[in-house]
């Protein structure tokens, strides 16, 4: 195993159940958005939401309960029903951009990013983007790894949300955050 994240982080689930504080003035912010845990509360959505995601026993290896996406994404209106969730607690907030960490974050992100008017920022494996790029390495429960972003992608003070489909340590939403260089709103 490797070692836990130390960053702050919230899921979804944890920011439904706190007041949506906004940042000061001047302050830069970062809300994360977890697409296999949806916020708990009474819209009737979720519960199809949830029964759409398929736990895969011992997977990626012994001991994981895996929350796998993809069958989510093969009934269209449940698919939209978690992109909706997700733009009606964000659109209104000032968000400029939508970072998705590679790959999943890349089917929510830029739907969510549309829908609320904000740039799509994507947060890839190494070589993957051409040009200058920032790095930021950080340590998985089974190794290390490196997430790049485009030099410029992001300007002092905007404000972000980062898309992923799970928080496991929280290391690559730790380096997601790092390599934004903002802050969280909770």
């Amino acid at each position: 195993m490797g070692e836990e994240a130390s960053c702050n982080t919230i899921t979804v689930m944890e920011a439904a159940n706190s007041k949506q504080q906004q940042p000061s003035k001047g302050q830069e912010a970062v809300a994360v958005a977890d697409a296999a845990a949806p916020p708990a509360a009474a819209d009737p959505r979720l519960q199809g939401i949830s029964d759409a995601i398929r736990v895969v026993p011992h997977f990626p290896k012994q001991g994981i309960m895996f929350n796998d996406i993809t069958t989510l994404l093969l009934r269209p209106g449940v698919f939209k029903d978690a992109v909706d969730l997700f733009v009606e607690r964000y659109r209104g907030m000032g968000i400029d951009a939508v970072a998705g960490i590679e790959a999943r974050g890349f089917i929510f992100g830029p739907a969510i990013a549309l829908a609320i008017g904000a740039k799509f920022i994507p947060l890839r494996k190494p070589r993957k983007l051409p040009g200058e790029v920032i790095s930021e390495k950080y340590v998985l429960e089974y190794g290390t790894d490196c997430l790049q972003m485009h030099v410029g992608a992001i300007e002092p003070a905007e404000r972000a949300i980062i898309v992923d489909d799970l928080v496991a340590t929280g290391g690559t939403l730790c380096a997601a955050i790092r390599l934004l260089g903002t802050l969280l709103i909770y």
